[in-house]
Parts: structure tokens; sequence; C-alpha cells
């Protein structure tokens, strides 16, 4: 069969554009987008969630002793 060539992929892609239109095809590529941001923003959120917890755990030591205190 061969390699494709610039033409074979130029025809697909305006198959592509007629079956689903350029407005759906905008609309995933934002999703797309949107999906890998998140992914980004998950990842480096699991990251910084060990220091976020040593932070709780000191507000609610603090609240405590002021509790006590009173």
């Amino acid at each position: 069969m061969g390699s494709f060539s610039i033409w074979h992929w130029l025809i697909v892609l305006v198959i592509v554009m007629v079956v689903f239109g350029t407005k759906k095809l905008g609309n995933m590529g934002s999703d797309l987008g949107k999906a890998v941001k998140g992914f980004k923003d998950g990842v480096k959120g699991e990251e910084e969630k060990p220091v976020a917890k040593d932070q709780t755990t000191i507000d609610v030591q603090a609240k405590d002793k002021e509790k006590s205190g009173n």
C-alpha cells in the first residue's frame, strides 16, 4: 500500500470537514485543549497536596489551642 502522500491527507481532511462540519471540529478541538489543561492541573495539584495538608493541620492545631485557652 505504501506511505500516504500529502494529497491523500488533504482529501481525508476535506472529507472529515464535510462530514462533521467546521463548527463541530472546532468544538472538539477546544474540548481536547481543556481536557489536556485539566490533566496538567491535576498532575500539578497532586504534587502540591501534601503542602496543603500540612497547612490545614497547623490551622486546626491553632484553633484547638484557642478553644482550650478561652
